[in-house]
């Protein structure tokens, strides 16, 4: 296979994983390259602005046990959804087509394949808890940046985590890039003993995809070229 075969193999062979091997451990020093390797990822005047934190055992299962409690607690008293706020929107506020159209059909397809119908709430919520848990993945990848900085370092930190996750399948690992852990925020910097100037702006879940699992079956679909590119020469 030639490098640009290689490449285009990782590229579109990498998916989100929701089911890990929870006991199949990936070694520290395999996490450091993948890790140097990505920090080559292009930054406004080389600003890096990302800052990683990497949580395995008991500090990975103090977040979840944590997370998981207040996310279950939500469930059973949605009021309290008020009190846990992502410090920037990811999501728009109003929906509109082609957009509200590719996540229903995400979140629908996703659903059909685990076998969970429509106003099923509490296997919806069960399968949102999944989230919390890295999807039992046993390395969480925390990415935080100076609330100081501006928009542009989020689309830095968003190729740094774009190389995280290709440098991770060219060595035979998995991941799962989530927005979800934005809602617990503080949770999360304070469990990590983070700086108050920072903000939380992704997570990733880390390791080997479990082969037997349904859910890693699942492959959303992509658009055309046609469809979203203009060709102009004049």
């Amino acid at each position: 296979m030639s490098t640009l075969q290689h490449i285009d193999e990782i590229i579109t062979s990498r998916h989100s994983v929701r089911a890990f091997l929870p006991h199949k451990e990936v070694p520290q020093a395999l996490i450091h390259d993948i890790l140097e390797v990505s920090s080559r990822a292009p930054s406004g005047t080389n600003t890096q602005p990302w800052k990683v934190y990497v949580v395995t055992g008991r500090k990975r299962d103090e977040i979840v046990e944590r997370v998981c409690q207040t996310q279950e607690d939500i469930f059973k008293n949605p009021t309290l959804k008020d009190n846990y706020k992502e410090t920037f929107s990811y999501y728009p506020e109003k929906w509109i087509s082609p957009y509200i159209d590719r996540r229903r059909e995400n979140g629908w397809g996703l659903y059909s394949l685990l076998n969970i119908q429509r106003g099923e709430k509490e296997k919806m919520a069960a399968q949102q808890l999944r989230n919390f848990k890295f999807f039992d993945a046993p390395v969480g990848i925390f990415i935080t940046v100076n609330k100081i900085m501006g928009i542009g370092a989020k689309m830095d930190i968003a190729m740094m985590i774009q190389n995280i996750m290709l440098s991770a399948k060219a060595r035979g690992l998995d991941t799962c890039p989530q927005a979800a852990w934005n809602h617990f925020n503080t949770i999360v910097l304070n469990a990590l003993n983070a700086h108050e100037d920072e903000e939380l702006v992704c997570t990733v879940a880390l390791g080997y995809a479990d082969p037997n699992a349904i859910v890693n079956t699942f492959h959303t679909p992509r658009e055309a070229v046609e469809n979203f590119t203009k060709f102009l020469s004049e």
